[in-house]
């Protein structure tokens, strides 16, 4: 990063993530639990941490909670560095009675955030998605090209322009159209099949976004997307990052060439997990030089008693008894009683899956026991009849949809605690 640059991160983690229904029922978006000990959230945020960025807000809006207890426990930065914070921001209704309108308000409302400390830069990233970025990269191109606001780009097929900011450039890389999730999309320079769309992360001079953050207010806009960037193309230099260009240590030569998902449905979710498992995976959750933070980790050691494990992931508490794994990811505190069979699944923290049950192609949220003999993923008339089905077949269990049962003589099982019976929740003991 160029020297003495004094950068401030806002990063937009207030999504409601209606498309990730029912794992978004009780949570945000950037909350949600990804691979076997992480959330969203923390891809951005360990990105950020790595770049040398350290004053970060993170503005949350919707069913914040669980991100404000995750960023507490997990993302402490040091006590004694007044600028090295990771701090949440919930809509303070500074500026009249309403919540955050849009991105663009959102950084509005906490305006004196930025009059405070006086950043000579200010980024502006989203919370929904993995990938591993070095910021200061793009920090060095803005400074570089002269750039009043730089956009982080790359290449999508057009049958998918729909879903994103696409901006057309000149062959200097200088944005001269930002169209918000246009349906006639022109292809980019070189390529027939695809056009170049924007991350959602955006660099800006400082001066620059405190003028159009006022002008915005004026006008009554209050997107990045729809309304900021568009405006900024004819009255500033804009220009695009090509996110190819970024260089991350450590990556290995078989992980995917700047791998960067957008997980905002469930079939792209489910999918990206699975990116992450093998020897030689699209995207290595390991990477000792540029690391995924996760929460801090108290619970025991997974344990294995016999079965079948193939390309899995079994959370720390976690245990294994006499059952079949494929492709599946167990996170923290699960239990798969023996002749269970899992393939291509995701079950999260502290559910039960019952001796003989077989599940495939299946979310399973948090808080659920699955019974003995029960069949998911099987009968596509019967799952949508009780879950919510994707269109590509993945099934998605709600979070405590199946109650917990009595532990009995369980080894595994603790007894629930007074005034918890028939609470859907359990703990798995090591």
């Amino acid at each position: 990063m160029p020297a003495n640059r004094n950068v401030l991160a806002f990063v937009m983690a207030g999504g409601e993530g209606s498309r990730l229904h029912p794992l978004t029922a009780e949570r945000c978006k950037p909350a949600v639990p990804f691979n076997g000990k992480h959330r969203i959230v923390d891809f951005v945020l360990s990105n950020l941490v790595n770049s040398e960025i350290y004053s970060i807000y993170l503005l949350v809006q919707y069913k914040s909670q669980s991100l404000i207890e995750h960023v507490r426990q997990s993302w402490t930065m040091a006590r004694f560095i007044p600028q090295h914070f990771i701090t949440v921001v919930p809509p303070q209704m500074r500026r009249g009675p309403e919540w955050f309108q849009g991105t663009a308000d959102a950084v509005f409302q906490n305006i004196h955030l930025i009059e405070s400390i006086q950043p000579d830069i200010v980024a502006v990233f989203g919370a929904d998605h993995i990938y591993r970025m070095d910021v200061r990269q793009m920090i060095e191109f803005h400074v570089k090209t002269g750039a009043q606001a730089s956009v982080a780009t790359l290449p999508v097929p057009l049958h998918e322009c729909d879903q994103f900011g696409i901006v057309e450039i000149d062959e200097n890389h200088r944005i001269t159209q930002f169209r918000e999730k246009p349906k006639d999309a022109k292809p980019m320079p070189g390529s027939s099949t695809h056009a170049l769309a924007s991350m959602g992360n955006y660099i800006f001079n400082a001066d620059v976004l405190l003028e159009q953050l006022h002008k915005m207010h004026e006008s009554g806009d209050s997107d990045f997307g729809k309304h900021i960037l568009p405006s900024m193309v004819t009255s500033h230099k804009l220009v695009a990052y090509d996110f190819a260009t970024n260089v991350i240590p450590g990556t290995e030569p078989y992980e995917e060439p700047y791998y960067w998902r957008d997980v905002g449905t469930i079939d792209s979710y489910f999918q990206a997990h699975f990116d992450t498992l093998g020897a030689m995976p699209k995207f290595r959750m390991t990477n000792r030089h540029w690391p995924i933070y996760a929460s801090p980790d108290q619970a025991e050691s997974a344990q294995i008693e016999n079965g079948v494990i193939n390309r899995s992931i079994v959370g720390s508490g976690s245990i294994v008894d006499g059952a079949t794994l494929d492709h599946a990811m167990l996170r923290r505190s699960v239990l798969v009683e023996p002749g269970a069979k899992l393939e291509h699944c995701i079950i999260m923290e502290r559910s039960r899956i019952g001796r003989g049950a077989q599940v495939r192609r299946c979310i399973i949220d948090q808080d659920n026991d699955i019974p003995p003999g029960e069949r998911i993923g099987f009968d596509a008339e019967q799952d949508a009849s009780r879950f919510q089905v994707t269109p590509s077949g993945i099934v998605v269990v709600p979070a405590g949809h199946f109650p917990r049962r009595a532990s009995g003589n369980s080894p595994y099982l603790a007894p629930p605690e007074p005034g918890t019976v028939g609470q859907p929740r359990m703990e798995v003991l090591a």
